[in-house]
């Protein structure tokens, strides 16, 4: 199905994966992105060996190298001792286990390789300014509406267009949300601006009572990126671009390790941003005859596992497969489906269970969840080993 025309609803990083894959392939692709301009905000976001497997078949090893950090070990520290609760090494030996390593990147690098990759393809593949607002089907084709009255036709669209999806709500329709109790902050801090002894080039879960952060370096080693996830009874906004006071940020981490406090401390005051973690249950049909979803859009997952652009990418390279192996679009999205639901809904289902896994008081009683579940080596067996780009479909 060569001259399948794909049109692509959202230029993130899962719809810029797509379109990458899809090219490569030699589909004609549209990717059609509401945004004026091409860009991301954000901080960091993790890659683990079952994404950079597709990343680098994409060829932007050199490109990610430039500007990604490979954690050494991750440590699991006491939030007011520092204490080193648990360690798990990382940077040799994930990739010897798993056949990719293990990064941490900015989620705006990461965009923009992905991006160049995508007109380095095909100059003319990004429409910017387009809102997908909803599409018809027949049996020839899609039509897809934009906001002004303007439309594209294709033979297949792809729902890349995160939670609050169009796509989504037509195909999928209103979902329940529960929020978890949990909210999330982010900030990232210059190196410049630290203690030069703040941290090495690992990855640190600070541990505390109803609270963790998440700490490592981004943009080769220069900036310090922070993930905060204390307990809050209220509901709270769910827009991750929402800023907050900075006082309320410190107010959640007082008492904490002076590490801790040396990292907010250098923080740009007016570039603290707080928002609710919302659960939703995994839907289990996220597809129509020429429409189907990726990504966020088709599967919204909490942090807890860092998985959630990971999904992507996977999903990305397992529809441009089963499109390339495929003698219809139904029967292509029917294959792409039928292979990533199981797999997708596993990942969204343990990420929230793992919502409190580092929230404790007593240093033992973590070490006991660490030594008696040991949850690394549980998603070692199952979720670093699988390849996208081999994985057989059935």
């Amino acid at each position: 199905m060569k001259k399948t025309r794909v049109i692509i609803a959202g230029a993130g990083i899962g719809g810029l994966t797509a379109a990458a894959c899809l090219l490569k392939k030699g589909f004609e692709v549209r990717v059609l992105e509401q945004a004026p301009k091409l860009g991301e905000v954000g901080a960091g976001i993790q890659q683990s060996a079952n994404a950079v497997k597709v990343l680098y078949d994409l060829g932007l090893r050199e490109a990610l190298e430039k500007v990604a950090v490979r954690p050494r070990d991750y440590e699991f520290r006491r939030y007011d001792t520092a204490e080193l609760l648990h360690k798990i090494p990382f940077a040799g030996a994930h990739e010897q286990a798993h056949g990719a390593p293990y990064y941490h990147i900015h989620r705006a690098d990461i965009h923009r390789i992905l991006a160049d990759a995508v007109r380095a393809l095909n100059p003319d593949a990004i429409t910017l300014g387009a809102r997908v607002t909803g599409y018809t089907e027949g049996a020839s084709g899609v039509q897809v509406q934009l906001a002004g009255g303007a439309s594209w036709d294709g033979d297949l669209l792809i729902g890349a267009d995160g939670i609050k999806s169009a796509i989504r709500s037509q195909i999928v329709g209103e979902t329940p949300v529960s929020y978890t109790g949990y909210v999330a902050w982010r900030l990232i801090v210059p190196r410049s601006r630290l203690p030069a002894d703040i941290m090495e080039r690992v990855g640190v879960v600070w541990c505390g009572p109803k609270n963790h952060a998440v700490v490592y370096w981004l943009c080769s080693g220069e900036v310090l990126n922070f993930v905060g996830i204390p307990e809050r009874a209220a509901w709270e906004e769910e827009s991750w671009t929402q800023r907050r006071p900075w006082e309320e940020l410190k107010a959640d981490y007082a008492g904490w390790h002076p590490k801790v406090q040396a990292i907010l401390d250098a923080a740009d005051r007016n570039e603290c941003y707080r928002w609710a973690l919302n659960n939703r249950k995994p839907v289990f049909n996220w597809s129509t005859r020429r429409a189907t979803l990726l990504g966020d859009a088709a599967h919204p997952t909490l942090p807890f596992l860092a998985q959630g652009a990971v999904m992507a990418i996977e999903d990305a390279a397992v529809l441009a497969r089963a499109l390339e192996g495929s003698a219809t679009v139904s029967d292509a999205i029917e294959l792409y489906q039928r292979n990533r639901v199981a797999r997708t809904a596993r990942i969204v289902e343990e990420s929230t269970e793992h919502g409190g896994l580092y929230h404790i008081v007593d240093a033992e009683e973590m070490k006991r969840a660490f030594i008696e579940r040991n949850p690394a080596k549980e998603r070692a067996e199952w979720l670093y080993n699988y390849d996208p780009l081999t994985v057989p479909l059935k």
